[in-house]
Parts: C-alpha cells; structure tokens; sequence
C-alpha cells in the first residue's frame, strides 16, 4: 500500500527541487516554524535573506517583508503563501501623503519602519526596525527634524529614549500591540504576581511603563531565556510562544488578550499555512516583482540601515 505524503514531507522535497530557502517570522504557526531555514524578526530575516545559496526565497511572513527580501535579492524569485496577508501599519501608511510631505520638506529626514511599503521605503532616507529604531534616529544630526513613521507607539518610545525634540510621529498603529490595553496587563499582573513583563515597543505607553523590559521580537525572546525568573508576561504576538517554549522549557509565559480580537494573534500573519506555502513553492506564485527603479530607490535607505550594526 502506498503512503501518502504529508504536506510537511511536500513541502521539504519542493524546498530542495526549487533550491529555495523558507524564512519564516515568529509570529507563524510552529508547524511553519518549524520547517523554516530560519527563524527571525524583520530585521534578522533582512539580514538573512542576503545570505544564502539558492534561486527561491519562500518568505513565511506578510507582504512587506517579503518586498524587502527582493529589493535585497533581485536576482531571485520571491514567494509568499499568501498575498492578502498585509500589515495595519502599511495601510496606515499610504504612500502619497509621504510624497507630499516630502516636497513641503525637503530638508527633514523621513526614518521608515521596515513595516512599509516598498513605494514608502523608496521616499525615505534610511529605515529602522524595532530592535535598531534608536541607534537609527541617534545616528541622524540633531538639528534635523526627523518624520518618523508609521507607528505612533514606537515613534513616542524612540522620543522618549532620544530625548529628540524635533521628531514628528506619524499616527499609523498595529492592530495587536496597539490595542493591548493597561488594565488587562495590571490584571494579569495580580493573577501572575512573580511574573515579569515583556513588551513590545509598538504597545501603548501605558503598558510599556508597566514593563521590566521593551525590546524587539527577538529581543524579548533572549532577554526571557537568558533571565532566571522563571514565569513572565509577553506583551507581543502569541507566535513567540514557539520558541519561548522550545529555547526555555522549563519557564511559564502568559499572553494577554488584546481588545480587537480579545486574543493576542495578527490576523494578517495567520493566513499562511502550510498548504499555502506548499502551492507556493509549487506554482512560484504569489510572487513578488518590484520595477527595477522603485526597487533601486527603496534598496538605499535598505542599506543604510543595514550598515548600522
């Protein structure tokens, strides 16, 4: 009799035909974790997306990550399971309003978060993730005005740790981390009183006080394994729980529930699954194409990023 093939098995023998690489971000299902060459946040899988061998890049993640993996690899084709999983912040963030912003300014510097459109990355001047968005507004001259933008909860962090006066937020929010609210945090806190806290900057301020500590995604998931608390509240996407769990056994993480979905999951990142990403490597569709002259104007700031180490 014969056996059929799981999509997991599908998945690995497609992986080496297409001599591709899967990148997966946290925040996916663990079965998708689990098959993924690697395993980061936005800037860790920019970073690793220039470097390996291979002709496809499967980008487990939402859609913006994967422009960024093709402005960085032009020569390789890039997939993702899903078109539709988008990101709130990009579509707080249309491109136009930049464009406009940048003509009535031309001398202030636009600092983008990686969680933008290509067309935004091309109309800034150097883009910054949530682990770096402080070294990158530091390393701009002070008497710049800075346009930081799209999410109104880093940009309000980053001002508080620069000290920056002259830095315009743009009002743009994640649909997870925005709608964590403080109370839910205090009660999880009263529930869990040995715990510590965990928390994403893109959290309201009021969550963010609360905090022992406020780092990136992969930040937070060193900082709770090399801790030696042994229970914590993680103030980000449940997907992190994957590797909490697999990198620190032996340690309790609770997630609080947010007020969009009274859970704590981004809806855009659950599209993915793994029948998506096996008809994706099947087909190399949805694939990313970007024309050469956005891509080279939206690689610069890219790079300049990059070289902040």
């Amino acid at each position: 009799m014969l056996l059929t093939k799981t999509v997991a098995e599908e998945i690995l023998e497609l992986k080496q035909e297409r001599k591709a690489v899967l990148l997966a971000h946290h925040y996916q299902e663990p079965e998708i974790q689990e098959l993924a060459d690697a395993v980061g946040d936005s800037l860790e899988l920019a970073r690793r997306a220039k470097d390996f061998d291979g002709d496809v890049i499967a980008f487990c993640g939402v859609w913006f990550m994967a422009e960024t993996a093709k402005v960085l690899n032009p020569q390789r084709i890039v997939i993702v399971p899903d078109k539709a999983a988008s990101c709130s912040l990009v579509e707080n963030c249309p491109v136009e309003p930049i464009r406009a912003y940048r003509r009535a300014h031309p001398d202030h510097v636009i600092v983008s978060y990686i969680n933008t459109s290509v067309e935004v990355k091309a109309e800034s001047d150097i883009l910054c993730t949530s682990r770096n968005a402080v070294d990158v507004v530091n390393s701009i001259p002070p008497d710049k005005t800075v346009l930081f933008l799209p999410d109104r909860n880093l940009g309000a962090y980053v001002k508080d740790k620069t000290g920056r006066q002259n830095l315009r937020i743009w009002q743009g929010t994640c649909i997870v981390h925005a709608t964590f609210p403080a109370r839910r945090v205090t009660e999880a806190k009263q529930q869990y009183p040995d715990a510590l806290i965990a928390a994403h900057p893109e959290c309201p301020q009021a969550v963010l006080a609360m905090a022992d500590f406020v780092g990136s995604t992969s930040e937070i998931i060193n900082w709770c394994v090399s801790h030696p608390a042994r229970e914590f509240i993680v103030m980000t996407e449940s997907g992190v729980r994957f590797s909490l769990e697999r990198l620190a056994p032996g340690k309790q993480f609770h997630f609080v529930a947010n007020e969009q979905c009274n859970c704590s999951e981004c809806p855009y990142m659950k599209l993915n699954t793994l029948e998506k990403l096996r008809d994706a490597l099947t087909h190399l569709e949805p694939r990313v194409e970007i024309p050469e002259a956005l891509r080279v104007r939206a690689l610069l700031p890219i790079e300049r990023m990059l070289a902040l180490r």
